[in-house]
C-alpha cells in the first residue's frame, strides 16, 4: 500500500478524462466526484474505478464529452438525457438544475436517464447545501442484488443520499447503499484476498456465502438486512423505490435490464430504457421555515444525537457523515492509500493513455 496526495490522484484523473477526449470543465468535474469518494473513504468508487470508465468508453458505451440536455420539465421538474455520459458528469449539471428550479419553485427534481455510473451519491447531494438547500441523489445500477426469496439477480446496490445543512456543526450527510455494502466493497476484499462477513451475498443457490468471488460464480449480493428475519425486505423495497424513481420515472433501464459497469459484459439485449438513471433533488429551506430557524434546531438535533449515552466508554455516537469528514481530514494531511493492485492497474492506464502514473 502507498499513499499519494490527493491532487497528485486528482490532476491524473482529470488528465485521463482530458486524453478521452472531455472538456477540461468536464474532466475537471468528472475528477473531482472520483476525488471526493476517494478521500471520504470510499475506496470502492475512487481512483480505483477509473480504469472502468476508459474501458466503457473504448466499447463505445460511454461518451467522454456528453451533451445533457431537457427533454421535459416543468417549473419544478425535469427529465434529462444524459447523452450516455459518465454519470459523473451528468448528476453534477442535472444537481445545478434542480437548485435552479428550487430558487423559484421551492423544490427542483431532476430524473435523468442514458447516463452511467455516476460515483459517490453523497457528492450530488452535498452541492445543494451550499444553497442552503436540502440536496437528495440516488441512482440504480447494475443488477447484483436478489430481492428477498429470490435466488435471481434484479436490482443493483442502488444508493440514497441526502445531505442537510447545520448552523455551527457541520451537515448531516446520509449516503448509503440499499444493501449491506456497496459492490466495490466486495471488489477491495477481492484484492486482498480476503472473504467477506456472512450476511453479504448469497450463492446461486440462494444460500449465505463469505466467497468475495461469488458474483463471478452466479451468486448475489443480498438486500439491506440480509435476511427476512433482520429484515431484508426493508432494504428490497428501498432499492426497489430507487430503482422505480431514478429509472421508471425517467425512461431508463430498471431491473434486470440495468447496463453493466464493467466493459466485459454486454448490456441486455432488449432493453426496456437508455442507459442507467439517477434521480436528483434539491428542497430550498425557506419554502418550510426559516433558514436561520432551521439551522439552530439542525445544531440541536445533531447535538443531541451526539451526546446520547454511549453503550460503552470507548464507542462515541455517531452523525451521519462524521466518519467520511474525518477521513477526509486525515486523508488531505496524510495522503491517500492505493493497493497495488490498484497502483497497476493505474500504471497500466497511464502507459495506455499517454499520462504517466508514478506506479
Amino acid at each position: 500500500m502507498r499513499l499519494y496526495s490527493s491532487k497528485y490522484l486528482k490532476q491524473f484523473t482529470k488528465d485521463i478524462f482530458l486524453k478521452m477526449g472531455a472538456t477540461p470543465k468536464q474532466a475537471e468535474t468528472a475528477a473531482a466526484v472520483l476525488n471526493a469518494a476517494d478521500l471520504r473513504g470510499v475506496d470502492s468508487h475512487g481512483v480505483a474505478r477509473l480504469s472502468g470508465y476508459v474501458r466503457l468508453w473504448e466499447k463505445q458505451r460511454l461518451k467522454a464529452s456528453p451533451k445533457p440536455e431537457i427533454v421535459h420539465e416543468t417549473p419544478s421538474t425535469a427529465v434529462m438525457d444524459g447523452d450516455l455520459g459518465p454519470g459523473l458528469m451528468v448528476a453534477p449539471e442535472a444537481m445545478n438544475i434542480a437548485i435552479d428550479k428550487a430558487k423559484t419553485a421551492g423544490t427542483g427534481w431532476v430524473a435523468i436517464r442514458n447516463s452511467n455510473h455516476y460515483g459517490i451519491a453523497g457528492y450530488h447531494a452535498m452541492l445543494a447545501l451550499e444553497h442552503d438547500m436540502i440536496g437528495i441523489s440516488m441512482t440504480n445500477a447494475s443488477p447484483l442484488v436478489s430481492p428477498t426469496f429470490s435466488k435471481s439477480r434484479l436490482l443493483g446496490t442502488n444508493p440514497i443520499a441526502v445531505a442537510i445543512p447545520a448552523l455551527s456543526q457541520p451537515p448531516v450527510v446520509i449516503d448509503m447503499a440499499t444493501t449491506p455494502v456497496a459492490n466495490g466493497k466486495l471488489e477491495v476484499l477481492q484484492r486482498k484476498g480476503e472473504n467477506i462477513p456472512e450476511g453479504w451475498a448469497q450463492d446461486k443457490e440462494g444460500n449465505s456465502s463469505i466467497d468475495a468471488e461469488i458474483l463471478k460464480k452466479g451468486g448475489a449480493m443480498l438486500p439491506l438486512g440480509s435476511d427476512r428475519t433482520h429484515g431484508s425486505h426493508k432494504g428490497y423495497c428501498l432499492g426497489g423505490m430507487v430503482d422505480i424513481f431514478s429509472s421508471v420515472l425517467s425512461g431508463a433501464n430498471y431491473g434486470p435490464w440495468v447496463p453493466p459497469f464493467v466493459a466485459f459484459l454486454d448490456p441486455p439485449a432488449n432493453p426496456v430504457g437508455k442507459g442507467i438513471g439517477h434521480f436528483i433533488g434539491a428542497i430550498r429551506i425557506d419554502a418550510f421555515r426559516p433558514v436561520s430557524e432551521f439551522k439552530e434546531h439542525m445544531d440541536k438535533w445533531i447535538e443531541t444525537f451526539r451526546n446520547a449515552e454511549p453503550v460503552t466508554s470507548n464507542q462515541k455516537v455517531l452523525i451521519p457523515g462524521d466518519p467520511e469528514r474525518e477521513m477526509e481530514q486525515e486523508r488531505l494531511t496524510n495522503g491517500i492509500p492505493l493497493l497495488q493492485p490498484v497502483i497497476d492497474d493505474l500504471t497500466r492506464l497511464g502507459e495506455e493513455m499517454g499520462v504517466r502514473f508514478n506506479g
